[in-house]
């Protein structure tokens, strides 16, 4: 199928029932046996849900893997996969990373006995400068948050096969659409569900998909021992969502790139970070890589005035300020403050995150008002 096809029809079917085109919210806690041990492949509903079933296969579809494994929140899916290492194993990750995962890698798995090495994968020296006998995963984030790095997920996974080294993808940025690390050589793939899946700014989720069954199997039981697993009413938001996540992806694309292009001529903005430029120095790479660009975008104002900054965050209109990122309506982040409050400020400015930095997460409008809202906020 093609993608388009696929996000609507793969993974999912009629409910053998009654025929319901739309997958039923099995809103159940339990599911009664005919015997004990004798039943319909359903126990109790951390373990497995139908409705869950059906957006985990649809999920695993759009990443062209083999199993979907859904969690309460895209950090409760990197705890999982965290939770497959132990004392002493390291873990090398890109330094420009989103504040959450860093958080849960520092505050919570640190003090476990996990070691984490935080580098510029732009040039995968840095990486092997830092491998040893004891790394055991790589965790790619690209696009990166909030400076839309791009990292080259070939290279790094072959890096990975040859060393024997797990590789994990936070897909988040790009959605399916944009980009398939398992076909690029990825063992995982992670999604903040929450958002591009989604779309509509109204669940909570994170999700893995892989293409290992042992993998798969240990995930799936850490989903149902620890027990951070989605409701049935969120994999029905899920559902829907992905079924317009193609022609949502290109609209968010288009009008990225309208805003990022406006962006770069303002004579008030300093810099733009979007890989669709021409000048963005991961344009290439972008192009090889992905089907499209993106709807995320940074830009720092010229002058580099922290109160310059808030306030043309404070006078967005169609924009509203917010966390998250990949819902229909656009949104203004301030990284320092918000998303990545908890990296400390002098890792931040090691990586170029200042605090002046706005983040956009560029939704599906009319591109023309949001030219004007950013034009009578910048001033």
């Amino acid at each position: 199928m093609k993608f388009g096809t696929k996000a609507i029809h793969a993974g999912v079917s009629p409910d053998p029932t009654t025929g319901a085109i739309m997958t039923p919210i099995y809103q159940t806690s339990t599911y009664v046996q005919e015997s004990p041990g004798k039943h319909k492949g359903y126990e109790y509903s951390r373990t497995h849900n139908p409705t869950r079933t059906a957006l985990q296969n649809a999920l695993a579809a759009l990443e062209n893997g083999k199993h979907g494994i859904c969690y309460a929140s895209g950090l409760a899916a990197t705890d999982a996969v965290l939770k497959l290492y132990r004392p002493g194993d390291e873990i090398i990750a890109t330094n420009d990373i989103y504040g959450g995962s860093y958080r849960i890698m520092k505050r919570i798995f640190e003090p476990l006995g996990l070691v984490f090495h935080f580098v510029d994968m732009s040039e995968i020296n840095h990486i092997k400068e830092v491998i040893s006998e004891k790394t055991k995963m790589i965790w790619i984030e690209t696009p990166t948050n909030p400076l839309l790095k791009i990292i080259d997920i070939e290279e790094i996974t072959a890096l990975c096969r040859e060393k024997k080294i797990a590789s994990v993808v936070d897909n988040t940025f790009a959605s399916p659409y944009l980009q398939n690390p398992l076909d690029m050589g990825a063992d995982i793939v992670m999604h903040s569900v929450t958002k591009y899946l989604g779309g509509h700014s109204d669940t909570v989720m994170g999700a893995l998909i892989t293409n290992d069954d042992t993998l798969a199997a240990n995930l799936a039981f850490i989903q149902n021992a620890s027990g951070a697993v989605p409701g049935p009413q969120d994999c029905f938001l899920v559902l829907r969502g992905i079924k317009t996540l193609h022609i949502r992806m290109q609209r968010h694309c288009e009008n990225a790139m309208i805003v990022a292009s406006w962006l770069e001529k303002n004579p008030k903005v300093n810099k733009v970070y979007y890989p669709g430029l021409p000048s963005n120095p991961g344009h290439a790479l972008a192009s090889r890589q992905m089907r499209g660009f993106g709807g995320m975008l940074s830009f720092e104002l010229k002058g580099d005035v922290y109160e310059e900054a808030v306030r043309t965050m404070e006078s967005l209109r169609v924009f509203s300020l917010g966390e998250s990122l990949g819902g229909v309506e656009s949104l203004c982040t301030h990284p320092a403050s918000m998303t990545h409050a908890s990296i400390p400020k002098e890792e931040r400015i090691k990586v170029g995150l200042k605090d002046t930095l706005i983040r956009l997460s560029v939704g599906i409008e009319d591109a023309e008002d949001l030219i004007a809202d950013l034009e009578q906020a910048i001033g």
